[in-house]
């Protein structure tokens, strides 16, 4: 772990329509901009590994949600041939498809779990040291808790992801290819169905490939999203704003997505190797993103955090 030293930092991110790889939404979530300080903390250095994850299902004999059962219970709507243990996978269309209907390039995928991330035909061999998927909320928790650790807030997150470099708009500084380099593992080519792998990475990479920020964190950009500790509320910064200066702030007490009243969300941060300016540029600083707290997906992960 790493010592993340806390602070004052303005949390959130200017509308990016019209810059350079900005992309085509405005994320209005992410404001107004809003002041925070944060204690000091440790964080992992990486996402939770395969093999970190493996440790813990063998002291434990944990089972993740996306190896149970779905029951009819939680699914009323459900035919009962769809009531069978998997997860949700990203399957790229053969060609070109509109971006306006995400259900073209996800899969829900019989079998699918974090010992397979594609499907029951995949496995982990070699691949102890990528991150672990398909985790959902609960089970990043668990991990969280038997590690002796939590899942870090998201106010603690993104002041860790900068690094203490809060003005920029990336991890590592303002260009998002300096020197013509990348710097996080994204997605290069043409969205959903070309991804040409420009990065060095076609898919989903190793922990640890780019270079750490200024905390010694990785990846905390690209690469897999990773679960924050709140619940998700798209005008949850606009609270925040009329606060004033927020200590440690906690995130709100129950989730509101207006895109899926009914489903409740927790915080995701840092984008994933999906991510792209021609769709969704949430790699960059101060931008967020959510998920249903009980699914999972192969491209969202997490990592910890310890208080001092």
């Amino acid at each position: 772990m790493a010592l993340v030293p806390g602070g004052l930092y303005s949390m959130g991110a200017a509308n990016p329509l019209g810059m350079k790889g900005g992309g085509n939404q405005a994320m209005e979530d992410c404001r107004p901009i809003h002041r925070v300080r944060v204690k000091a903390f440790w964080m992992d250095t990486h996402e939770v590994t395969n093999a970190e994850f493996a440790l813990f299902v063998k002291a434990t004999g944990y089972q993740t949600i996306a190896e149970k059962t779905p029951t009819l219970a939680e699914f009323p709507n459900a035919k009962p041939d769809m009531l069978v243990a998997g997860s949700v996978v990203f399957s790229p269309p053969a060609d070109a498809v509109e971006l306006t209907n995400f259900y073209q390039w996800w899969d829900y995928a019989k079998g699918a779990n974090w010992r397979h991330p594609l499907g029951p035909q995949s496995n982990l061999k070699g691949k102890d040291n990528f991150p672990v998927v398909h985790i959902a909320w609960e089970d990043a928790v668990a991990y969280a808790k038997w590690a002796g650790k939590r899942l870090p807030t998201e106010a603690e997150w993104e002041f860790a992801a900068r690094g203490g470099k809060t003005g920029n708009l990336f991890a590592w500084g303002n260009q998002f290819l300096p020197n013509g380099k990348y710097q996080a593992n994204s997605f290069q080519g043409k969205f959903p169905h070309q991804d040409l792998g420009n990065d060095g990475f076609v898919g989903i990479a190793p922990v640890q490939q780019f270079a750490p920020n200024g905390f010694g964190l990785y990846d905390m950009a690209g690469n897999v999203w990773e679960w924050c500790a709140d619940w998700y509320r798209a005008d949850y910064y606009a609270q925040g704003k009329a606060a004033g200066l927020t200590d440690n702030p906690q995130g709100p007490s129950s989730s509101h997505d207006p895109g899926e009243p009914g489903v409740p969300k927790k915080v995701q941060r840092g984008g994933s190797f999906l991510c792209t300016d021609q769709y969704c540029t949430r790699y960059m600083m101060g931008t967020r993103g959510k998920g249903d707290w009980r699914t999972g997906t192969n491209h969202v992960g997490f990592r910890c955090v310890k208080d001092l």
